[in-house]
């Protein structure tokens, strides 16, 4: 592979190009739209979005708010043995009417008229089982509720150490983003004054090719790096629910 890429080094230095090292280097030059230079949202912003927008929380939220809904139920259940009934209806009705008036035989009358009739009346009932029943049946919607609960803030606690997990994870490769950028960079100054002694007969061909790979891996290494940066960068944009503003950014210093 060394005598390869000095075969290509060597016929592109004959042929009057510049080196493909040098090349690549202003190709990657520019780290938008993530530059290692982004200064990030506070922890407790981050944590408080992610909570807010995460969906497994939302979830978990509408779980307990059944659960409320059935221990209210399961309390007020006792007020459905009591109640008040009403009626009221328009119609044509018999109505018979007698008259004891003349005695052993009395005279019984029959008609027919349209007119309203209604009713009011109240109940109130005793059934064994809901009295039984009653305080077992709060307790165990009340025992849901609790679980409901629990479940809520241990996914609150989840993604809580998610944010600070993933948080963490790009300051550390912001860090060495930097780190291999200036790697980079000191290798391509480098590589140009090699290039320069090389060409007038100052440093050999072995370790001209040597430097050749120090650079090709320095660009490896950079590129690597800031891809995992982004990569990070844009889990934990992800993560918390909305993107990155320049309010909480600066620009790379040229």
């Amino acid at each position: 592979m060394k005598l390869y890429s000095l075969i290509l080094l060597i016929a592109f230095l004959n042929s009057g190009f510049p080196c493909v090292a040098v090349a690549q280097v202003q190709e990657t030059a520019d780290l938008s739209p993530v530059n290692a230079n982004i200064v990030l949202p506070p922890l407790s912003v981050l944590i408080d979005s992610a909570i807010a927008t995460n969906a497994m929380i939302r979830f978990r939220d509408l779980g307990i708010t059944g659960k409320e809904c059935n221990l209210h139920t399961y309390q007020n259940n006792w007020t459905r043995n009591f109640g008040i009934q009403a009626d009221a209806r328009y119609g044509t009705f018999d109505n018979f009417s007698t008259n004891t008036s003349e005695g052993q035989n009395p005279s019984v009358f029959a008609t027919k008229s349209n007119q309203y009739n209604w009713g009011v009346g109240a109940y109130i009932k005793f059934p064994a089982q809901d009295l039984i029943n009653r305080k077992n049946l709060i307790r165990m919607a009340q025992s849901e509720l609790d679980q409901a609960e629990s479940m809520a803030e241990a996914q609150r606690d989840e993604v809580r150490q998610l944010v600070i997990k993933q948080y963490n994870d790009v300051v550390l490769k912001q860090r060495l983003l930097k780190i291999r950028s200036k790697n980079f960079g000191t290798s391509k100054v480098n590589m140009e004054m090699v290039e320069k002694q090389f060409q007038n007969g100052v440093v050999s061909v072995t370790e001209y090719s040597r430097i050749f790979d120090i650079v090709a891996q320095s660009e490896s290494d950079y590129e690597t790096s800031r891809t995992e940066y982004i990569t990070a960068y844009m889990l934990l944009e992800e993560i918390v629910g909305f993107k990155f503003n320049k309010t909480y950014t600066t620009k790379t210093n040229q």
